[in-house]
């Protein structure tokens, strides 16, 4: 990748107390850890972030927890003592944005939510991720990826026409509905806090899933019926845009929506086509379905992408997770880089608005407390003490 196009870290400066676990909150300061942002991981005395426990593992911390918490520093605080929490009230004096995923009500029962941190930074920036919103009818209630995915519609939209919804390979919620928009509210927040000064960003995992299928609402909105999973154009409803098995029991991808594209992609696979195949009606589109498996099941995967390479259209191998690391787009992309362990590396991907490379692993439990107390103003005598 040119260095000319590296994201410039732009956050350097901002400090940022990150009370979050799992998932969509270390995703969300993982980013604006990439940014160039200073993320101070404030853990759990007893068991911090548990992700760091589940394995598999390397070195002791589990590969989840270490692809996603890269360039941060621990710091171990009791939030449930007066002295962890009067603690972390005078960090957030200094800091710029604190994030936390806690089920709401939680942060204003440890007297540290908005109106305590308020009361001491008047723009500070309290980002709370939760399933369904700070309030509402589900506020209080407990939730997964896959139930924020089933009450946004997200899981209905995934699957073959009249089977049961299929759950995606990723968490959307967590990450796209949590993580990014988080992000991205973080950053907006930060750009208007001279004239707006601190604000409490609510985002919702559920209604950020929701907010993905925008465009499929703006259909049922103007329709004449509900748009649903292997009806719709971009999920199964067309053949030209679908996943095929080919013959040594891999898959491609096949995106070839445009006339250009299809007529491309039809030369290719040696079939004659017609340009209004691609909007022909439901029982059509089933038996080009049913023809272009069958030609693409005469071939292995490999086959065909050395073949389609050599045309515009829109066609790709799937990858399983395995090949990705040596696919040239990623290699030359520098999409992997490593990042340097006892006895070893330890595999990270790069974002979008990162660098590839980091200055340190993932920490260990309370690695920091001592180094980040000091750096907040704390004497030796109140560092020994909420060390102990």
């Amino acid at each position: 990748m040119s260095t000319a196009n590296l994201p410039a870290p732009c956050l350097e400066g901002i400090r940022v107390l990150d009370l979050s676990r799992l998932l969509p909150g270390p995703f969300l300061t993982m980013v604006l850890a990439d940014m160039g942002a200073d993320v101070i991981k404030i853990e759990d005395p007893n068991v911090g972030d548990y992700l760091r426990q589940i394995p598999p593992a390397k070195g002791g911390m589990s590969g989840r927890f270490l692809a996603v918490n890269r360039d941060k520093r621990s710091l171990v605080l009791d939030l449930k003592t007066e002295a962890g929490k009067n603690a972390l009230l005078k960090m957030a004096e200094t800091a710029d944005v604190v994030i936390e995923s806690f089920r709401p009500g939680v942060i204003k029962r440890l007297g540290v939510d908005f109106e305590a941190l308020k009361a001491h930074n008047k723009d500070i920036i309290l980002c709370s991720i939760s399933g369904y919103g700070q309030d509402g009818a589900l506020a209080k209630r407990a939730g997964h990826d896959l139930n924020y995915i089933a009450l946004a519609g997200v899981l209905a939209m995934g699957g073959e026409a009249g089977g049961a919804p299929t759950m995606p390979g990723v968490q959307v919620a967590d990450i796209a509905g949590g993580a990014l928009w988080g992000a991205t509210a973080v950053l907006g927040a930060l750009l208007g806090r001279s004239k707006n000064g601190g604000q409490h960003l609510d985002i919702s995992m559920t209604e950020g899933a929701l907010a993905l299928l925008a465009a499929e609402l703006g259909n049922l909105d103007c329709g004449d019926g509900t748009p649903t999973r292997g009806q719709e154009s971009l999920n199964g409803g067309l053949a030209c845009y679908g996943v095929y098995r080919t013959k040594d029991d891999r898959y491609l991808a096949v995106g070839a929506l445009e006339p250009k594209f299809w007529m491309a992609f039809n030369t290719a696979i040696g079939r004659t086509c017609d340009m209004s195949e691609v909007i022909a009606p439901p029982e059509k589109q089933t038996e080009l379905r049913a023809e272009l498996a069958e030609i693409l099941r005469s071939k292995t995967r490999d086959e065909w992408a050395e073949i389609l390479a050599n045309y515009d259209c829109c066609t790709e191998a799937v990858l399983e997770l395995d090949e990705l690391q040596e696919h040239p787009l990623h290699k030359s992309r520098d999409v992997f880089f490593a990042v340097p362990c006892e006895g070893g590396e330890v595999l990270q991907v790069r974002t979008p608005v990162g660098r590839p490379g980091a200055k340190h692993l993932a920490p260990t439990l309370g690695q920091h407390s001592e180094e980040v107390l000091a750096e907040f103003g704390f004497s030796e005598d109140e560092i020994s003490a909420l060390v102990e």
